[in-house]
This record gives C-alpha cells, structure tokens and sequence, in this order.
C-alpha cells in the first residue's frame, strides 16, 4: 500500500535531511508544507524527487497539519516533524504493515526518545513518551489547535516496535526561543476558550510543575538535562499564565 510522510516545517534545516533519508525507501511520496521558511529547507527538500513542497501561511499547529493530510495520496501516513528520525526498527516495521494484507491496527503509536544537551532523556515528563504518528488515511485527525495540537481517532491504537529520535532543540537560546512562540499560542489558544487565572495560580503552578517533573516523575536521575527540563517547564507555565493575564488586560 502507498506511504505518504508529512512534514509541517518551518526553518528546519538542522535535521530535516537526516529524516528525509531515513524513511526515504519507503516513502512514496513525501508532502511537506512549510510556513515560508527563511533558511534552507526548501532547498535541502526540494532536492528530493519524491518531495511535494507547499507553501502555506501558518494558522496554527493543528490546521497545518489537516490541510497536509488532506494533500496526501496515500493509503497510509508517517506524520513526522522536521527534527525527527525514525530507526531503522520502526522504518522495517513500518514496511512489514504496508505489505501486510490484514494490518492488526489502523493506528500506530511510536516511542520517542527525546534528545536534549545530547542526552537521551529518561525521566520527568520527556521520557517514555508515545505519540500516534502513524496511521491508515482516514482513521484519525489533528485538533484544530493553535499549539499542543492532539490526534483525534476512534480507532484501538497499536504500539510500533523501533523508536523515533527526536532532537528536540540545536541551543538553550533555541529553546528559549520555542517557548515564547508557544506560550503566546498557548495562551491566545486560553483566552479564546475563555480561560482566566489567579495570581494564587500563577505563582504556586510554576512551584508544583516543577515539583512534579524534577521529583515524583524522577527528572533528577538525567542530572542537569533534568534540571533544565523541569525548570523551564516551570517558567514555560509561569510564562503562559503571565501573557494570558496581559491579553485579558488589553481587551478590558
């Protein structure tokens, strides 16, 4: 059966070729829709002959990714991210489905290893993560969120064997950049479902995420890269809360 792989990509040079290669044998053809990247994505894509580069003004996280789908041929989807790469596992076991006459599962979930200040993080709300990336067209969907888009099916889901690598962010100024673009999303994405916050919360919710993240979900046992995690994760909802309140002062 026909593979598509989607990509929604802005400015993703790092990695993109690196995950382009890694599905390419199996890839019938690969859609990308970019959000008018100004680094060398379309070029680095577009030197694939399998690869359909679209661009498209960027509406949010969930929108993109449904308007990609819906420019897929395929039976089946890989929805990947431009700094995401499949092993050569999950690439076999991705192919043993396609040329399966039965498939046990229209939904497959994958393990994610997360890679920050090149570890592979274990603990603390990055590790053990599964994510439904791929699935038979037609049995599921993206929610139509601004940020922290979810997959919508009503299928049993099966679990993938192999892993995808994800290499979450090329410097700590990167990341820092990544969460002021997502918790102004975020908290736009709040405020138009009419979300409000207390200054009780915005000040004790940062404490509590970290409490969560760095001891009862054991981020403590990935040292530093565990320490950083739970820490901007705490800033990150502090940040969110912080710009929720500023959109709801400008529009009194």
């Amino acid at each position: 059966m026909k593979l598509s792989v989607c990509y929604i990509v802005f400015n993703g040079e790092r990695i993109i070729e690196k995950s382009i290669n890694s599905i390419y044998q199996i890839a019938d053809e690969i859609i990308i829709v970019d959000s008018f990247s100004t680094d060398k994505t379309e070029e680095i894509c577009t030197g694939f002959p399998k690869v359909k580069f679209i661009q498209k003004k960027f509406h949010g996280f969930g929108c993109q990714k449904n308007y990609t789908l819906s420019e897929a041929s395929g039976e089946w989807i890989l929805f990947l991210d431009s700094d995401e790469v499949p092993d050569e596992t999950a690439v076999n076991a991705i192919n043993n489905i396609l040329n399966s006459a039965d498939p046990p599962y229209k939904v497959y979930e994958i393990h994610f290893n997360n890679i920050l200040l090149r570890k592979t993080v274990k603990y603390g709300g990055w590790g053990n993560v599964w994510r439904e990336r791929f699935f038979k067209k037609g049995h599921g969907k993206y929610s139509d969120d601004l940020v922290h888009e979810c997959f919508i099916t009503e299928d049993k889901k099966g679990k993938l064997p192999g892993h995808i690598d994800h290499y979450t962010y090329k410097s700590i100024a990167h990341h820092i950049e990544k969460i002021n673009n997502y918790t102004q999303l975020m908290a736009e994405k709040k405020v138009s479902n009419g979300k409000t916050v207390s200054l009780f919360k915005m000040i004790f919710s940062p404490f509590f995420d970290f409490m969560k993240n760095y001891f009862f979900k054991l981020g403590f046992l990935d040292g530093i890269a565990g320490f950083y995690i739970s820490i901007t994760g705490a800033f990150y909802t502090f940040l969110k809360y912080v710009k929720i309140n500023e959109i709801l002062k400008f529009r009194k």
